[in-house]
């Protein structure tokens, strides 16, 4: 921790998306800060220098907002740094973000935008990623530190289901048998469970001659897979070997869909559902497509008569999900002439929202409807204003599916002007 000499004093007027709160300094320059919300003073560490604005860490809370609450991790800068507030709290401050953005990009909306959640503020996260940490007590799993390349050792995190961490753990413990094993030979573990708490995990090592476990009790499945030691963490280069089976399986919208360990898809079900059912009684009986499918999550569930999806591994599972369906391998982009002025648009967009080609058709076209669900309101901000010449923004909803965290999902369903 730093000195006092070398802490920021700053008032924090407000959150921004991302989830820091921003300040001013004396001088005029922006600083962004975590550990921090409205209305609060704080001493922060500078963590990030550019040329017009900082970025900071508060190490002391001077002047406390009433929203405050203590975290339940160690190391939720890590994970879930909005863990520092109330959950009615973190609600408002998600669609006063949303709201500001679609203000900034002058995008016309209904007044009110409604938040949609559960109740489970923690145990919710059906997947997560540790990385590890070796030291002389042995091997532990950790997470890295916000603001530092270090890492912190844990035992879990508050927000996963209590089946993914007594997976990690009981991976965790096979681990510790081998004799010879560094915490350098592994990369990260990512563990995944069904609602019904079935676990499987995938482990990655960087050696190819990584020894064979035995499948814990807590698991159903266990991937070992070998990933470059100069890729990002994560990254499967070849898969050494598989215990069990690491293929899981959950019910939406009343149909089983099955996923990979590794694959794509979402990790807080029951709100993920409540927006399925916005958009299935938005489409109606009406034909629609799904653009950015994925695993077909939104896509077979509606019966969709088209998904395209760029990711090999996503269309393959989209495919053992829906055989008798048209999965089309491509890039949204290239993929235009399913685009028309007869079906009704389903987007899913990565971050980087639509690409310009999608938007430049969809125009063209103009579909009756167009259903768009997005991991990043400030792209989705940025397409809805393109779109919004053509489309009246009918209703926009946001869903918590991270909470205690600043991530965001929003639907928005656009309906053609008449």
């Amino acid at each position: 921790m730093s000195s006092d000499s070398e802490l920021i004093s700053v008032a924090i007027d407000k959150l921004v998306h991302g989830g820091q709160g921003l300040g001013t300094l004396e001088s005029g320059q922006k600083i962004f800060v975590w550990n921090a919300l409205p209305g609060e003073t704080v001493s922060a560490r500078s963590i990030k220098k550019k040329k017009n604005y900082l970025e900071a860490i508060a190490e002391v809370v001077v002047a406390a907002s009433p929203e405050r609450i203590e975290p339940r991790d160690d190391n939720y800068l890590a994970t879930s740094p909005w863990q520092i507030m109330t959950f009615t709290a973190e609600n408002k401050y998600k669609v006063e973000i949303v709201r500001e953005l679609l203000t900034h990009d002058k995008v016309t909306v209904p007044a009110h935008i409604e938040i949609i959640h559960d109740e489970r503020e923690w145990q919710y996260r059906a997947k997560m990623e540790y990385s590890f940490w070796g030291d002389d007590d042995g091997l532990h799993l950790a997470l890295h530190r916000r603001g530092s390349h270090s890492k912190q050792v844990v035992r879990g995190s508050s927000l996963a289901m209590p089946a993914v961490d007594v997976g990690a753990n009981a991976v965790l413990a096979e681990l510790r048998k081998l004799p010879d094993l560094r915490a350098g030979d592994l990369k990260t573990i990512i563990v995944r469970s069904s609602q019904a708490g079935v676990a499987a995990a995938a482990l990655f090592v960087k050696t190819e001659e990584f020894p064979r476990l035995e499948l814990p009790k807590e698991l159903q499945g266990l991937q070992v897979i070998y990933s470059n030691p100069q890729s990002p963490a994560s990254v499967s280069t070849k898969l050494l070997y598989e215990l069990g089976d690491a293929l899981l399986s959950d019910a939406l919208l009343e149909r089983e869909l099955h996923y990979d360990v590794k694959g794509f898809f979402q990790v807080n079900l029951p709100v993920f559902e409540k927006a399925l059912h916005a958009i299935k009684a938005a489409v109606g009986d009406n034909s629609s497509v799904d653009l950015y499918s994925g695993v077909g999550s939104i896509g077979i569930l509606l019966g969709s008569r088209a998904l395209i999806e760029f990711d090999p591994k996503n269309v393959a599972m989209a495919r053992h999900n829906n055989p008798s369906g048209e999965v089309i391998q491509a890039s949204s982009e290239t993929a235009l002439d399913y685009i028309t002025g007869d079906d009704v648009i389903i987007v899913d967009p990565p971050r980087a929202g639509l690409h310009g080609d999608v938007t430049a058709r969809l125009l063209e076209k103009q579909p009756p409807m167009i259903c768009y669900l997005s991991c990043n309101p400030a792209t989705q901000a940025r397409d809805l204003a393109l779109l919004q010449d053509k489309y009246l923004v009918e209703r926009l909803t946001v869903y918590n599916f991270f909470p205690r965290t600043p991530h965001i999902e929003a639907l928005a369903i656009l309906r053609l002007k008449k």
